[in-house]
């Protein structure tokens, strides 16, 4: 974890704003990292709150806190299971461990004694904002939905599917012997090379603050530790990563009232016509859906100006 620490704090030093790092300790003794940029004069402004996707944490939004932090408080966690977050055995049932990361995110919620929220989740993170706001509705006043995992149904022909990139192939073979990372943690020392290896193009979207290999080392680090997050995804997940309870057979239990919006890579290997699905189940509700030019499966680091416009905008509609 000292190692995480430390290649974390390389990360945020990148920041211009003033920010705070702490543990939030939960009822049930869990502590969740916790990172929140919060300007005085906008505390009246409804908070913004990122969740990150699978085997990331918060030092990959380095290149959006400081833009989406300018106007109104802004909190990013590393998900129970995963970053710096306690690491907790997980239930092998896919309801029961979604029930169990959205409880921690509910109960850190209370924790940091907010009332409301603009709820942000990229990927894994959208799947479990989106699993978030049906359970708490009340809480979230904007449901901001990044490239989410986890929405279609298995389709019964593959040939119906987007093929994924080759690396999400990888994991997904790995998902059927043991938990997705493992190949990580077997590489030791040499983990941050395998990582700069099946994803060089990690290096090249943060290049603009490192020209060496922190980020690689930072990924690495979020997943050389005991696989908790990832057997509670394993758990939600069935053959290819496809979703054992898919978002789109519940999003229309939403209230009408709750306003989403979908942002997607307009190059991503995520099937982008859920967005559209979304809108057709949720008739008479406001949904909005866009596709960002020149970005894939990581929006927020593949174009972040563009991104962090769009999700300034979405925050400035609310308050």
């Amino acid at each position: 974890m000292s190692h995480l620490k430390n290649v974390e704090a390389r990360i945020m030093q990148c920041l211009r704003s003033p920010f705070m790092g702490r543990y939030v300790t939960l009822p049930n003794r869990a502590r969740i990292w916790t990172v929140s940029l919060r300007p005085e004069r906008d505390e009246s402004r409804t908070p913004l709150v990122l969740l990150h996707g699978f085997g990331g944490g918060v030092g990959l939004w380095v290149l959006n806190l400081d833009a989406l932090g300018a106007r109104r408080s802004l909190h990013a966690f590393d998900l129970l299971g995963f970053g710096r977050s306690s690491r907790p055995p997980f239930p092998h049932d896919a309801q029961e461990a979604e029930d169990a990361f959205v409880g921690s995110i509910e109960a850190w919620r209370q924790e940091m004694g907010l009332s409301s929220m603009i709820l942000l989740g990229h990927s894994l993170g959208g799947f479990l904002a989106a699993s978030y706001s049906l359970q708490y509705p009340e809480r979230v006043k904007h449901l901001i939905l990044v490239d989410p995992w986890g929405f279609p149904v298995r389709p019964a022909d593959p040939s119906q599917t987007r093929a994924p990139p080759t690396w999400v192939k990888a994991v997904a073979a790995v998902l059927g012997r043991s938990n997705p990372l493992a190949v990580l943690r077997v590489a030791g020392p040499w983990g941050p090379s395998l990582v700069q290896r099946f994803r060089p193009d990690f290096k090249q979207k943060f290049a603009e603050f490192f020209e060496d290999d922190t980020i690689s080392e930072y990924i690495y680090h979020c997943n050389a530790q005991t696989p908790s997050g990832e057997a509670g995804f394993k758990a939600m997940t069935q053959a290819l990563g496809w979703a054992r309870r898919p978002m789109l057979e519940r999003i229309h239990l939403l209230p009408t009232a709750l306003p989403i919006t979908l942002i997607y890579g307009a190059e991503s290997w995520i099937d982008t016509s859920t967005g559209r699905r979304v809108m057709e189940l949720r008739p008479g509700s406001y949904v909005r859906h866009l596709a960002i030019a020149g970005a894939s499966h990581h929006v927020y680091a593949d174009q972040p100006a563009a991104f962090n416009a769009a999700v300034r905008e979405i925050c400035d509609a609310v308050d």
